[in-house]
């Protein structure tokens, strides 16, 4: 894990749901569950996390846009999560109770082959993976695949 990456966390874990009112809401110590489970796992803590809107992300890159193919999991209120994506226009996956659930729903969503976040841009990976050899398509962030796509 990368130092930016591990400051990430850090500040999310720190963080998390901070409530604008000094007690917590249920949705806010929800979020908070959501992302210490996430941070639990391996697989997910080697990656770069964001936030917004009570969801949890992930991204394969450290910096600007983030990659947009890894599934994410988000809060519902009255103790519920769901998971979406990747794409924030992709259909809901599936709803739960519980966060370890969510988590483990994520993970076996994860791309094949998703590793350590990448410290630059997703451009820089699509550069990185160029110059190596690797499956460029991987690479490259879903803003850019769509744009590919169009005719």
């Amino acid at each position: 894990m990368t130092d930016l990456v591990a400051a990430a966390w850090h500040k999310h874990l720190t963080t998390a749901g901070e409530p604008a009112r000094p007690r917590a809401t249920t949705l806010q110590e929800a979020f908070i569950a959501l992302v210490r489970a996430a941070h639990a796992e391996p697989q997910l803590r080697q990656l770069y996390p964001w936030m917004g809107m009570w969801e949890l992300h992930f991204s394969r890159c450290t910096e600007g846009r983030p990659t947009w193919d890894i599934p994410y999991a988000g809060t519902a209120g009255d103790d519920r999560y769901y998971i979406e994506g990747p794409s924030p226009s992709s259909p809901r996956i599936a709803g739960t109770e519980s966060p370890w659930e969510a988590v483990a729903m994520v993970i076996e969503r994860l791309p094949e082959g998703c590793g350590p976040a990448f410290v630059g841009s997703a451009e820089d990976l699509v550069a990185y993976a160029r110059a190596h050899g690797l499956k460029e398509e991987r690479a490259r962030p879903r803003h850019e695949r769509a744009q590919r796509i169009k005719p």
